[in-house]
């Protein structure tokens, strides 16, 4: 017997698309609290350059490293402002969808773009970080892990359900990636980790 499918936003929600609420929720809350934790941090390294962020652990794990660079200010006020926006429009939607709301077609475009904005500055944060600064933040790396998956779901079921047309010549690619999305993001999460690994493997191995 076919499980019941579950009226939310954008009309019925499949059993595919019925833990989106969820992550986008409780992802998003996550998101939120790693966002505020830096803005707080910030804006004490602002007041005080002697200030030792909590994450400071060694020379690879320093997010005060990563918060006194230009990169750390790139719309010229702190980074995790805009997280603390994002974060809090992705909570709402999910904690509106697990209410039962309903919402029209240019509004999960409008996620979609601000998603879209969303997963292309953490992985320029993640380059930015890795082979430039050469400094790693816990806390930015958890809005990485917010970020990606939010993205790649949103961006799922508005293929799934014709929010975004899909071109015939791509139909393969997107049926793919409906198919194995849990394998997708698992190879997308273990490149970066591996990046990470990689570049920084000669402090790694002085742990081993």
């Amino acid at each position: 017997m076919k499980k019941p499918k579950t009226k939310t936003a954008g009309g019925i929600f499949s059993s595919k698309d019925r833990f989106l609420p969820f992550l986008l929720a409780y992802g998003g809350l996550i998101g939120l609290l790693a966002s505020f934790t830096i803005a707080v941090e910030k804006v004490e390294l602002l007041k005080n350059p002697a200030f030792q962020p909590s994450c400071n652990i060694n020379p690879v794990i320093s997010c005060g490293s990563v918060m006194a660079t230009p990169q750390a200010e790139v719309f010229g006020f702190p980074n995790p402002f805009l997280g603390i926006l994002g974060f809090a429009a992705v909570v709402t939607v999910g904690f509106a969808l697990l209410a039962g709301a309903t919402f029209k077609r240019w509004f999960w475009i409008g996620l979609q773009i601000g998603l879209t904005f969303a997963v292309i500055f953490v992985h320029w944060l993640f380059f930015q970080a890795v082979y430039r600064i050469e400094a790693l933040c816990p806390y930015c790396m958890v809005v990485w892990a917010m970020v990606i998956p939010s993205f790649w779901y949103v961006t799922l079921y508005n293929f799934r359900n014709s929010v975004i047309a899909t071109p015939t010549r791509l139909k393969g690619v997107i049926s793919f990636a409906q198919k194995h999305h849990g394998d997708i993001l698992l190879v997308w999460f273990l490149a970066i980790i591996l990046a990470i690994v990689h570049h920084f493997w000669y402090y790694w191995k002085t742990l081993i």
